[in-house]
């Protein structure tokens, strides 16, 4: 069974390059859906306090039989939570509806700079990757400036998650990303909405491989670098998303993809929005 290929994070740990995001997912669909892509061959598993779903997630996991050190599991808390302390609480209560005893990667889930302590939540989850109970430090939705901020703290995350697509690149985001060692991972990978896999460039590029517009968008991801978890409680779509290893987009088929860039129009404000 084939699985995703990973990248090295500045802690050390092994993240793969594609995985399963599971919002909006109950628990029962969670459930299904995670042990099925763990079956399929996923082992990244992206879940959130705010999906309201993470009991179902854990059940999947278990379900699937797989050991769990061949998983990374992630997760993410809200804003009431952005203390050392909070950070701490919401650990515990997701771990206990997960079923673990540690998870791979804890995310800030958005800055919330309003309320002036998103370095101080990044701080607290360092605090715990030091006692073993988290094995990477994440952000979500942070800005350069947000990120920045926490650097100049002493802290280097791991992983910021950001809203990304062909439309939406975030080359300004990323390029920051790059320079400090930060690895970019996609959230709503296939822009859900969007039209993008009904666009032209999207489907004559995906014909001349005999692939699907949603395969060309992943790999697009993937190919740059950049960590995708893309959501589908689909068998036959599980198994298509992560089957894009074996193919390689040329140089003029990623160009004419980042022709969709539709500017910063579409993208959710994280001065703004925040939970």
């Amino acid at each position: 069974m084939a699985t995703a290929p990973t990248v090295q994070l500045r802690s050390g740990a092994h993240l793969p390059l594609l995985g399963l995001g599971t919002w909006p997912l109950n628990d029962d669909e969670a459930a299904d859906a995670v042990s099925l892509a763990i079956e399929t061959g996923y082992r990244l598993i992206d879940t959130a306090e705010n999906y309201r779903n993470e009991k179902g997630v854990g059940e999947g996991i278990r379900r699937s039989g797989v050991p769990r050190e061949e998983l990374f599991i992630t997760t993410k808390f809200n804003r009431e939570h952005h203390s050392v302390d909070g950070v701490r609480r919401a650990f515990e209560a997701s771990a206990r509806l997960l079923g673990l005893e540690y998870v791979d990667l804890l995310l800030v889930h958005w800055p919330n700079p309003d309320q002036g302590r998103h370095v101080e939540a990044v701080q607290g989850i360092a605090a715990l990757m030091e006692q073993g109970l988290v094995r990477a430090v994440g952000t979500s939705n942070y800005k350069p400036a947000h990120l920045q901020q926490v650097m100049d703290a002493g802290i280097v995350p791991d992983v910021n998650q950001i809203q990304l697509d062909p439309r939406r690149p975030r080359i300004e985001e990323r390029a920051f990303h790059n320079e400090h060692g930060i690895v970019t991972e996609s959230w709503s990978p296939l822009g859900p909405g969007s039209g993008l896999l009904q666009d032209p460039g999207v489907v004559s590029i995906a014909e001349a491989h005999g692939i699907t517009p949603a395969q060309v968008v992943l790999r697009w991801h993937v190919q740059q670098g950049m960590v995708a978890i893309p959501k589908s409680a689909d068998p036959e779509r599980l198994a298509q998303n992560l089957d894009i290893f074996d193919l390689e987009l040329s140089g003029a088929e990623l160009a004419r993809l980042y022709l969709l860039d539709t500017g910063e129009a579409e993208i959710v404000d994280s001065d703004g929005f925040g939970h």
